[in-house]
């Protein structure tokens, strides 16, 4: 493998995934300019775009190309990644030219697919992707949404890959012993130049205390702030610390399991906030009801999440 020609740096610290709030199915770019400053001026170390809390899989090509402008022109000089997963490779490549054009510095990359595919149709995706671009990618391993499983194996050929930067592997429960062995093996199968990223929220401190190098936060691209305060505690080595503050989240978590996970909870918050309206949510896909609303709103304000 090649010495990498981007800043390893890049993927690393806290990287915050905003919402691509909708107004009448078109997107509101104001709302979503809000939300990017709101990431700005809080310090995010870097910002992804058109994530899964980014509803990407529900945008066209050309609204992508606009998020992607959108995202960049208003992080200032806040890093930006693009989510380009689509169902084609030819689709997925038409967003990789979009981010680039958009200014970019990072692509996020999921194996979305109808038919289930093969550990070899995911590395060649992400072969052709390598190929076709300078700018580094980040493999998401979302099988939440994808119903792909990736492999330790499978992660070790992706990073054999120039190009391929980081990893965002998804949470799960387990005992500080056992994120320390899973991060170890992980670690040891791809080596020391691709980086670690933990996504889903309610583990990000486990993962980040046993080594992950990024956390990759869905409810931090609305709330960055507590997120910040569990990531700097762990890189200081502060694991105590970084423990509390996630326990003092738990109320927070608890949402995200009682209503399925992280964009409708994270979306109601938002709103609560003010910071998006209504219904800002791609159809078929819904915001909770009132009453699961109001639990979202009384949580928040209890945690004080403003």
């Amino acid at each position: 493998m090649n010495a990498p020609t981007y800043d390893p740096s890049l993927f690393t610290g806290l990287s915050a995934f905003p919402l691509t709030p909708l107004k009448d199915e078109a997107i509101d770019e104001d709302a979503f300019i809000g939300l990017i400053e709101r990431l700005v001026l809080a310090g995010v170390d870097s910002i992804t775009a058109l994530g899964s809390t980014g509803s990407y899989a529900y945008l066209n090509l050309d609204e992508r190309a606009r998020v992607s402008e959108v995202a960049v022109e208003s992080a200032l000089d806040i890093p930006v990644f693009i989510g380009v997963g689509a169902l084609r490779t030819r689709d997925v490549l038409d967003n990789v030219a979009s981010a680039e054009s958009a200014g970019a510095q990072g692509l996020l990359l999921a194996p979305v697919s109808y038919q289930p595919l093969t550990e070899d149709e995911v590395f060649a995706l992400f072969r052709t992707v390598a190929e076709s671009t300078d700018l580094p990618v980040v493999v998401y391993d979302n099988p939440g949404t994808t119903h792909f499983t990736f492999t330790t194996e499978l992660y070790s050929r992706l990073a054999g890959l120039d190009g391929v930067a980081s990893i965002k592997i998804p949470g799960a429960p387990a005992s500080p012993a056992g994120w320390d062995e899973r991060i170890g093996e992980i670690r040891a199968a791809i080596g020391s130049e691709v980086t670690i990223g933990i996504s889903g929220d309610a583990h990000g401190a486990e993962g980040l205390i046993a080594g992950c190098d990024a956390w990759y936060t869905a409810v931090g691209g609305t709330i960055p702030e507590p997120m910040l305060e569990i990531t700097r505690a762990a890189e200081l080595g502060n694991a105590q610390l970084a423990r509390e503050l996630s326990a003092e989240l738990q109320p927070l978590w608890d949402l995200f399991t009682e209503f399925g996970g992280s964009l409708r909870v994270t979306a109601a918050i938002a709103e609560h906030l003010g910071l998006v309206g209504a219904d800002t949510l791609p159809l078929p896909v819904r915001d909770l009801d009132a009453a699961a609303k109001r639990k979202v709103a009384e949580v928040a304000d209890n945690l004080d999440l403003g």
